[in-house]
């Protein structure tokens, strides 16, 4: 059966990073592919600027495009928002019934996992894969011992899409953190600046 993970994000914008994570998961752990899910909005950050969802997911589309076994799906732009994971894996698993799903989660998520809407129904759901995000906080015992949650030793980014967007905002260049065409795209849409 094949094994997919699910990496949601508001790819605010997308960078080199999530790239690099997913082509780490698929090469060291058990995923066929990684999916990129584009959430219209993170219950998590009501208050951040987003830019509009469809440049969102054009950027995704954009930065995807040469990575075989990663792709992305817009499933959350037609469901209520905010987004919440159980609703959209739910829907995922009835229609995707031969796949098995895991769910791609850094660090500082998992800080917070168990204030998630129905998070112990998602750990009933998929595994939980973990990759190193830098936090403040320490992750509950419980979750660091669950049998579904593992953490994954992929490389730790120093970066986020909160840091590409100040260094753009300030007038700054991020060519080595994000892809060659999503420069172009920022730049042609004058986004971030």
């Amino acid at each position: 059966m094949k094994k997919v993970g699910l990496y949601f994000g508001t790819f605010n914008p997308i960078h080199n990073g999530h790239i690099a994570l997913g082509n780490y998961f698929i090469e060291y752990t058990d995923l066929d592919e990684v999916w990129f899910i584009v959430s219209p909005q993170n219950p998590f950050k009501l208050d951040q600027e987003l830019l509009a969802e469809n440049h969102r997911l054009e950027m995704v589309r954009l930065a995807l495009e040469n990575h075989p076994n990663l792709s992305y799906l817009d499933i959350e732009f037609d469901l209520p928002k905010p987004s919440y994971t159980i609703k959209t894996l739910r829907f995922l698993i009835k229609k995707e019934a031969a796949i098995t799903f895991a769910l791609l989660m850094g660090e500082d998520n998992l800080v917070y996992f168990d204030q998630w809407k129905e998070f112990e129904s998602i750990l009933k759901l998929v595994d939980l894969y973990v990759y190193p995000r830098k936090h403040q906080n320490e992750i509950p015992e419980s979750l660091l011992k669950h049998p579904k949650i593992e953490l994954v030793p992929a490389p730790k980014l120093d970066f986020a899409s909160r840091d590409i967007r100040k260094i753009l905002s300030r007038g700054g260049e991020a060519k080595s953190l994000i892809p060659a065409q999503i420069v172009t795209y920022l730049e042609e849409n004058k986004f971030y600046q």
